[in-house]
């Protein structure tokens, strides 16, 4: 049976309310494995949708994730990732994320695709070509 330690939720706060799902499967995974379990956000360092300024969106990601870890029993931590072009950069962005901090598992929402998808990669694709964690998706 495969073991995993440090495991990572990529969230965007503007989709929060899509997000449920993917952080409960995260968080059952969390205890069926006794792991820890991160959600990470990808911000830039200008005001943007979902806050004024990084530290307002870090606190914002704490508290995100507090209230899932409330709900599932789960401590959950947060980590924010700071880029000037979080759309561009994203990629780049997690799997430096997974590297540097020694992730082995990412479970992520996904959404059901369309025909743009077929025509780009999707950031679930990129982390399991890209990285050395496993990658699990949640529609």
């Amino acid at each position: 049976m495969a073991r995993y330690s440090k495991i990572m939720a990529p969230v965007d706060l503007k989709h929060a309310d899509t997000l449920d799902k993917a952080i409960a499967t995260a968080a059952d995974l969390a205890k069926t494995y006794d792991a820890t379990l991160t959600l990470v956000g990808v911000t830039a360092p200008q005001p943007g949708e979902t806050s004024r300024t990084v530290d307002e969106y870090k606190r914002a990601l704490s508290d995100f994730a507090a209230k899932h870890g409330e709900k599932t029993g789960v401590e959950i931590s947060s980590k924010a990732v700071v880029k000037s072009d979080p759309l561009r950069d994203l990629d780049e962005a997690l799997e430096e994320t997974v590297e540097e901090d020694g992730f082995d598992l990412i479970v992520m929402a996904s959404h059901t695709p369309t025909f743009a998808d077929h025509l780009l990669s999707s950031n679930a694709g990129y982390l399991a070509s890209h990285t050395s964690a496993s990658v699990f998706i949640v529609r």
